[in-house]
């Protein structure tokens, strides 16, 4: 049987540059169905929130599959908003990742709607359709290159718990002063 490649919707809040929008890029390439009001996201998606207290996992792979990934397209200045009003589908957070992208370049965890989303669809095994949608993008596949270690380990984990588990060993340590 072949996989089903999930169905992915945006949440796009009009809240950024639209020259230099992820979201609308990978609309006007017809990889995402994007919608205008948080009530048009699928009622069981999985849905990208940075705020989730379960990390994604391989686990999500069968609910995105039959019920889609979403995400938020918002400002991380009205992140906390935007996120405390979603109360719908399986809320879940991407692990440590490092942003490729030219606005956040090496910032962690400070990525690209479509950054967030490959990463979701290659932790899920989709891993063909994360370099499919990144490639839109002229620094898209740095993104996978970048996060190779990171992607691959989360990848192979059972659950969120093992996600959890394997980020731990990737955040880098400060020191205490």
């Amino acid at each position: 049987m072949l996989d089903k490649i999930p169905r992915i919707t945006v949440y796009h809040a009009k809240q950024c540059d639209p020259k230099k929008c992820t979201t609308l890029k990978m609309k006007r390439n017809k990889v995402v169905e994007v919608v205008y009001r948080i009530k048009f996201l699928p009622h069981r998606a999985v849905i990208l929130n940075p705020f989730s207290k379960i990390a994604l996992s391989p686990a999500d792979r069968e609910r995105s599959e039959s019920d889609g990934l979403a995400a938020i397209d918002c400002s991380w200045v009205h992140a906390d908003d935007m996120f405390e009003i979603l109360r719908r589908g399986a809320s879940r957070c991407l692990p440590y990742l490092v942003a490729s992208n030219p606005v956040n370049y090496g910032v962690p965890t400070k990525l690209t709607t479509v950054e967030a989303l490959a990463a979701a669809l290659y932790i899920m095994g989709f891993k063909d359709r994360a370099e499919e949608i990144l490639s839109i993008f002229k620094w898209g596949p740095n993104f996978l290159r970048l996060n190779q270690r990171f992607l691959e380990s989360y990848s192979q984990a059972e659950d969120s718990c093992s996600v959890v588990r394997l980020q731990e060993g990737f955040i880098p340590k400060t020191p205490i002063k």
